[in-house]
C-alpha cells in the first residue's frame, strides 16, 4: 500500500502565481537562474538565492542559506504567499503541446521512502544531498515537490476527472509555453484518495532524488532537536503520532501519462585519441553507420556527433537492457577514461528538451570533443530496475514537463 496525506499549503494568492512559479532550482545554473528572476516575486530567490549575491559567491556558503530564510519571509509577504485553512488534495495538470498529464499533489510518508516502498533508481550525491538539507532546515519548507509515477489506477483516475470539473485555484502559461493547472481536491473525495492509493502497491521517484533524500536527513535531524526538547521538559510533551516532517512533499502520475526524453552526453576531449583514431576504436568494438539521423530511431542506437558528422552506433542484439550503460561499458570507461561519471569533469549531460542542436552547437564551439544523442529510457524500464533494487546510471532519464517550485510549498 501506499500512504498519502492532505496537507495544508502554502501558496500564493492566484493573481501573484504567474510570477511566483519558476523552474525547479536544478535545471539551471547560476547565471540561468538570476537571468530568469528579473522579476522580484520569482521563486528563484528563495531556491537559488545565490542569484541575489555578488557574482563568485560560494553558493553552499551560511550567507547563502540565510538569504533563503530571509527571502523567503520577505515573499511570503509580498506575493503574499498564504497558508490554507485547512488540510487538502490537490490536482496538478501539465499540457506541453498535445501532452497533457495530470498527478495528485500531497504528502507521502518518509517511512516508506527509508524502507524503500518508495523506489529510487538513482544513486544521490552527498554534495547535492547537503545542500538541499541545509536549504530546508534554514526556511522550514518543502517548496519544491518530488516527482513520483505509479502504475496508473482507475480509481486515482476517477477522483482526477471529479475535481478536474470544478474551477482551477491556478490556471497559467509559463514562458516555456507549458499551461500549469491546479485544483483543490473536494474534501468529501479525500477518503477516495486514501483508499485509491492504499491500493497502489508502490511508488517510484521518476525526478527529485535529492529532494526526497534531503528530506529524509531533515527529518532525522528535525526528530533529534524534538527528543532534545522532550528531554529538557522532562517528557511533558509526547510526540504526536506524525510530524509535518515525517511527509515528504511530491505530486504522483501515472505511468501511462508519463513523457520522458533523453539525457544526452558531451565529452570534453578523447582521451589523446585524434577524432579518425576514436571513430577507428569505436568500429573495432561495435557497430557503427556513418551518417544518419541525430535522433536514434529506436533503443539499442546511439547517435555520435563528431568532427562535424553524425554516425549511428548500433547495440548488439544480447548486449545489455539499457543503452546508457552500453555508452558507459564500450565507450565512455575503455576508450575515453571515464570511469564515474557523477565525479568525472569531463563528462556532462544535456537534458533532450534543448534539442540535438545544442549538441551539435556544445561541438562545434570547441567547448566539447564529441556528443552522444541517446533513445529515452521507458518508464517500464524504470520500475522494472527499481523493483529488482537495481540503480541505474546517472542522468538517465529526463522527464518533461516539469513542475514548478513555488506554487504548492508544505511547511515542516
Amino acid at each position: 500500500m501506499s500512504a498519502i496525506y492532505p496537507f495544508a499549503a502554502l501558496r500564493p494568492s492566484p493573481a501573484a502565481a504567474a510570477d511566483v512559479a519558476a523552474v525547479p532550482y536544478d535545471v539551471v545554473n547560476t547565471e540561468e537562474a538570476r537571468a530568469l528572476a528579473a522579476n522580484p516575486l520569482s521563486f528563484l530567490h528563495v531556491s537559488r538565492p545565490e542569484i541575489d549575491l555578488p557574482a563568485g559567491a560560494d553558493p553552499h556558503g551560511d550567507a547563502v542559506y540565510q538569504l533563503a530564510a530571509a527571502n523567503f519571509q520577505k515573499l511570503r509577504a509580498a506575493a503574499p504567499l498564504v497558508v490554507e485553512d485547512a488540510p487538502s488534495f490537490y490536482i496538478y495538470r501539465l499540457t506541453m503541446g498535445s501532452h497533457l498529464q495530470s498527478g495528485v499533489a500531497a504528502c507521502f510518508s518518509i517511512d516508506e521512502y527509508d524502507r524503500g516502498l518508495i523506489k529510487k533508481h538513482e544513486k544521490t550525491r552527498p554534495d547535492k544531498e547537503d545542500d538541499r538539507t541545509r536549504h530546508l532546515l534554514a526556511i522550514g519548507a518543502q517548496t519544491g515537490p518530488v516527482f513520483l509515477t505509479y502504475r496508473a489506477s482507475a480509481a486515482v483516475d476517477a477522483v482526477v476527472a471529479r475535481a478536474i470539473t470544478r474551477k482551477p485555484l491556478f490556471n497559467l502559461t509559463a514562458a516555456d509555453g507549458v499551461r500549469h493547472e491546479v485544483w483543490r481536491v473536494d474534501a468529501a473525495d479525500h477518503q477516495s484518495i486514501v483508499d485509491a492509493f492504499a491500493a497502489i502497491r508502490a511508488l517510484y521517484i521518476a525526478d527529485g532524488h535529492h529532494r526526497a533524500a534531503s528530506a529524509a536527513r531533515a527529518r532525522r535531524t528535525l526528530q533529534q532537536t524534538a527528543e532534545g526538547n522532550r528531554d529538557k521538559a522532562e517528557g511533558t510533551r509526547q510526540k504526536a503520532e506524525s510530524e509535518e516532517y515525517d511527509r515528504v512533499l511530491a505530486v504522483a502520475f501515472p505511468d501511462n501519462q508519463m513523457q520522458v526524453l533523453p539525457y544526452n552526453r558531451v565529452v570534453k576531449d578523447l582521451h589523446g585519441l585524434t577524432a579518425a583514431e576514436f571513430l577507428a576504436s569505436l568500429k573495432r568494438r561495435l557497430t557503427v553507420r556513418d551518417g544518419g539521423p541525430a535522433t536514434p530511431a529506436r533503443k539499442g542506437e546511439i547517435a555520435i556527433y563528431l568532427a562535424g558528422r553524425w554516425h549511428t552506433l548500433v547495440m548488439p542484439a544480447a548486449a545489455v537492457s539499457l543503452d546508457v550503460d552500453l555508452l558507459q561499458t564500450s565507450i565512455l570507461d575503455p576508450i575515453l577514461g571515464i570511469d564515474d561519471v557523477r565525479t568525472d569533469k569531463r563528462i556532462d549531460f544535456v537534458g533532450g528538451i534543448r534539442g540535438t542542436g545544442e549538441l551539435e552547437q556544445l561541438v562545434d564551439s570547441g567547448a566539447f570533443a564529441v556528443a552522444f544523442s541517446l533513445f529515452p529510457v521507458s518508464v517500464d524500464d524504470l520500475m522494472r530496475i527499481a523493483d529488482a533494487g537495481g540503480i541505474m546510471p546517472p542522468k538517465s532519464t529526463w522527464f518533461e514537463p516539469k513542475l514548478r517550485d513555488g506554487l504548492l510549498s508544505h511547511i515542516i
